[in-house]
């Protein structure tokens, strides 16, 4: 399958009026979408931009941010690679920790579209607001944010929870 790439410098007016318009504006020096999967039932680049925006203003991080789209494959090639864990996850993040570029990059996002779709089917949820959801949990995690303990992991939903809202969705982690 061929990639389809996006890059382009945020465009305040590509950002749709939900409220992220509303956030402190920041530097930002691009997000490059990358899609190695069939387009239907992905978010289109302006809104996974939008939604990574929208985690970005929580902070004063600035930099550049890949967001990969890809298949099982791909996913669990990298989640066994990095992580150990040899199966296919929702979203990894690969934060870049390099000093003293002349352009601040934050890092990657790797999103796996079946993986996010079959969760949010069988978790009842939107699939745009769970899409939604995996892009600002996975900008979280390049601001160093983490889940690894009970008191980061409510830090970091209860920020998760404000961005979404902000954003006109519903708190992910409510149950039916």
């Amino acid at each position: 399958m061929r990639t389809t790439t996006t890059s382009n410098a945020i465009n305040p007016r590509e950002i749709p009026p939900d409220g992220v318009n509303q956030l402190p504006h920041r530097v930002i020096r691009s997000i490059t979408v990358q899609r190695r999967v069939p387009p239907a039932g992905v978010p289109t680049p302006g809104a996974l931009r939008a939604w990574a925006l929208a985690a970005l203003g929580a902070s004063g991080d600035q930099g550049e941010i890949t967001i990969r789209i890809v298949d099982e494959t791909e996913i669990a090639e990298l989640n066994g690679r990095y992580r150990g864990k040899h199966y296919a996850t929702n979203v990894l993040s690969f934060p870049y920790e390099a000093e003293g570029l002349a352009e601040p990059v934050l890092g990657d996002l790797v999103i796996c579209a079946p993986v996010v779709a079959r969760e949010a089917a069988e978790q009842g949820k939107d699939p745009r607001a769970h899409w939604a959801h995996m892009v600002v949990h996975g900008v979280l995690h390049l601001m160093g944010e983490d889940h690894e303990d009970d008191e980061d992991a409510e830090r970091m939903e209860s920020l998760e929870r404000s961005i979404l809202a902000r954003l006109d969705f519903a708190d992910p982690y409510l149950e039916d």
